[in-house]
Formats: C-alpha cells, sequence, structure tokens
C-alpha cells in the first residue's frame, strides 16, 4: 500500500499547478525543493521555473525515489497534502432582519479546505486532482487533470492533451501559465473581481473537455474543447482559444496573452442553448526595481450583450460587458512582505448604473513559504443610491489565513 504524504505542493495545486511546484506540498516532494522555486514572490504566482514544471505535465523528479520497469516510472509515493483558507470579510452595508452576512462581518472558516493529490504518473504524464472536504452538497471531485505531455526535438518545446474537469474554474483550468486571473485560482489578489478582468465577466464555471497545447519556454497555445457546467453527457460543443508568449526581455520575466470563448451549447433536451462569447488579452511583467521584486499585471475582457440567444457571459441586452485592471505588487520585505494597489475600469452593460470602477488595496506576509497572511480593502462605485457588496456597501475589507500542509 502506498504512502500518503502531505506536502507544500499541496497549496501550488490549490492555485491550479502544481503549477507552481512552491504551493503544492506533493509537487515540492516529489521535487525536493522550496517554494520559492516555482512561485514569484508568493504563491500562486509562477515564475519561469513554476512554468516550466507546469507544462512538462508535473513529471520532474527530483530527490524523491522512483519505481522504474519497462513502461514504468513512478514515485515511490502518491503524494498528497492538505489546502485551507480562513477568511474575515466585512463591509460597510447593512444586514436586513435576521439575515446576517458579511455587512455585519462574517468569518468563514473554512472558505475553503481541499485535498490535493498530484505528480508523475509516468515519463511524460502527471495528474493534479482536488478533492473538497467542506460542502455535502457539491460532490467530492472539485477538479481533475491529467497532463500528457511529449518534448518535441532539441529543445524545451512539449506538444500534448490534458483531459480536465472542475467544478468552478472555467474552460482555462485545463491549461493557463500567467498569473493575471486568466484561469480564477492563480492570481496575486484574493480579490479577483477587483483585479481580474476574465474573473470580472465570470469565466469561471463548471467545465469538462480537453486542451490541446503545445508550450515552450517563449511562447504556450492552448485549444480546448469542453462543455459548460457540472454534468457529465454534455457534448463538448465549445472552444476556447488561449495564445501568449512569454519573453524574456532585460530581467523582467515578460507575458503577453490573448484568450476567446466561443460556441454554443444545448441543454438536456437537445434544445438550442446559450452561447458562450468573450474574449480577452493580459500581459505581466515580473522583475524587480531597487532590490524589491515587483509584479505589474494587466487584463482587459468583453463579453457582447445577448441577441436572439442569450450570452452566458452576458445575459443583458443593453450593452456590453467589460472591464480593465491595472495591478501592481511590490516585495517591501523580498520573500516576506508585500504591499499591492489595483484598480478597475468596469461596465455591467446595463442601462442605467453600469459603472463599476474599484481601486483595490492590500499586502502579503508570509510566516513560511507555505503559510501566508493577506489583507484587502476595495472601494467600487455604487449602483444608484447602494453599494455592490453584501448588504448594499461600496467597500470591502477582507483578512486571510491561507496555507498548503
Amino acid at each position: 500500500m502506498k504512502k500518503i504524504v502531505l506536502s507544500l505542493a499541496s497549496v501550488l495545486v490549490a492555485t491550479a499547478f502544481a503549477p507552481e511546484a512552491s504551493a503544492v506540498p506533493a509537487f515540492a516532494r516529489q521535487q525536493g525543493k522550496a517554494c520559492s522555486t516555482c512561485h514569484f514572490q508568493h504563491y500562486p504566482a509562477l515564475n519561469d521555473y513554476g512554468r516550466s514544471f507546469k507544462a512538462a505535465g508535473y513529471t520532474e523528479m527530483g530527490k524523491q525515489g522512483t519505481i522504474k520497469g519497462e513502461g514504468l516510472s513512478l514515485p515511490e509515493v502518491l503524494n498528497s497534502s492538505l489546502f485551507f483558507k480562513f477568511r474575515y470579510v466585512d463591509t460597510n452595508g447593512t444586514d436586513a432582519s435576521g439575515v446576517p452576512t458579511a455587512a455585519s462581518g462574517q468569518w468563514q472558516i473554512p472558505d475553503e479546505f481541499a485535498l490535493l493529490m498530484g505528480g508523475r504518473v509516468s515519463e511524460n504524464a502527471g495528474f493534479l486532482l482536488e478533492a473538497q472536504l467542506i460542502d455535502n452538497t457539491a460532490p467530492v471531485l472539485a477538479g481533475f487533470k491529467m497532463p500528457i505531455m511529449f518534448p518535441v526535438g532539441e529543445g524545451e518545446m512539449k506538444v500534448g492533451a490534458v483531459p480536465f474537469s472542475t467544478d468552478g474554474l472555467g474552460a482555462s483550468y485545463g491549461f493557463e501559465l500567467l498569473n493575471t486571473g486568466a484561469v480564477r485560482n492563480v492570481r496575486v489578489s484574493e480579490n479577483r473581481n477587483e483585479t481580474s478582468a476574465q474573473q470580472y465577466i465570470g469565466t469561471a464555471q463548471g467545465a469538462q473537455g480537453v486542451a490541446f497545447v503545445v508550450a515552450d519556454p517563449m511562447f504556450f497555445v492552448n485549444v480546448s474543447r469542453y462543455a459548460n457546467g457540472s454534468a457529465t453527457d454534455q457534448k463538448m460543443s465549445l472552444t476556447y482559444l488561449r495564445a501568449a508568449v512569454t519573453p524574456t526581455i532585460g530581467e523582467w520575466d515578460m507575458g503577453f496573452g490573448v484568450q476567446s470563448w466561443s460556441g454554443n451549447q444545448a441543454d438536456s433536451t437537445g434544445l438550442a442553448g446559450n452561447d458562450f462569447k468573450a474574449t480577452a488579452i493580459d500581459a505581466q511583467a515580473q522583475g524587480a526595481v531597487g532590490g524589491m521584486p515587483l509584479g505589474l499585471y494587466f487584463t482587459y475582457a468583453t463579453a457582447p450583450k445577448s441577441g436572439a440567444t442569450a450570452n452566458t457571459f452576458n445575459t443583458g441586452t443593453n450593452a456590453d460587458k467589460k472591464a480593465t485592471t491595472i495591478t501592481a505588487e511590490l516585495g517591501v520585505l523580498p520573500g516576506t512582505a508585500t504591499v499591492l494597489v489595483g484598480y478597475r475600469n468596469a461596465d455591467t452593460g446595463a442601462a442605467t448604473n453600469a459603472k463599476d470602477n474599484a481601486v483595490t488595496l492590500g499586502g502579503t506576509y508570509q510566516f513560511a513559504q507555505n503559510i501566508q497572511l493577506q489583507l484587502t480593502y476595495s472601494k467600487r462605485d455604487k449602483n444608484g443610491t447602494t453599494g455592490r457588496y453584501a448588504g448594499g456597501g461600496d467597500t470591502q475589507t477582507l483578512f486571510m489565513l491561507s496555507a498548503g500542509l
């Protein structure tokens, strides 16, 4: 019987990667490397090495032993880990009588609690599994993917396919390498809708499909066919396209990308269903200024208004839904503490009170590479006479403790 190992890699897994070997204890143990090897400033954000590990399908081995045979190459242990988030959220809104919300201050313990497993399956295949442990109304399986990646030529290019299923991270869960919120769980701020345009327009939903991938240190392309929602019997009638370049310019690790969602999904009765239409562009720059790490992140996304057929990402018929975000995070105590500022310019597409701009201030403190405190304060435009946060508030304060064990 294989031994179950709790490892730091779990944080990374939780962020969809073992992406950054730094956050998933399972991956950290498999590689025998610290979390900071794969993450930029803090998990879940990836650096160039973390992208390489993810692009290779989580297969890289380190100090861990390997069981080998003809057609067999497995770690000696099945690596697993726990990831959790404890949060306190407070807005300046007012609760309705007898209906407590974050307007009166809300402890969310846990907000997330997951069992993560991942790592090498064979020389050219790996896996990542997330099981949710706190919601009795939801399926145990929150996410699973199995990248099967093969080297091309003498360089570092990989090509392959990634079957995947997620209950809420969207089609981009299949394969993603940037830290802009292009996939929901890889971003620098917990306030995802305030700092990621892709998340603002609602692209993170249930999805099952196959991502066809080409990945190189200088670029990656992901073309996915998928079905939206949690049902397992849907036809994969939707298409997700992602392309990005990831050059190094001077001492800066750069990324520039585009995303597109398209198609129409029929419902379970066979009748025509909703359209899925949205596009996005994003960019990031990770380097240092005055000896302090600095990450800069830009996103823009838009979802066309609904016509004769409803657009899942914008059911309104008045105007396009769109957002632009700019976020900067500076490591004032490198490897320990950061400060963050973000701005969002957004339009809900509604006929009135459509402006939905936001300013976010915050920071993180790392007790250890796998234990993080995060504090954010966000202020949004009002929707008429009330705010858009719980209880009609226009400000939100969030405090979070997260860790991978």
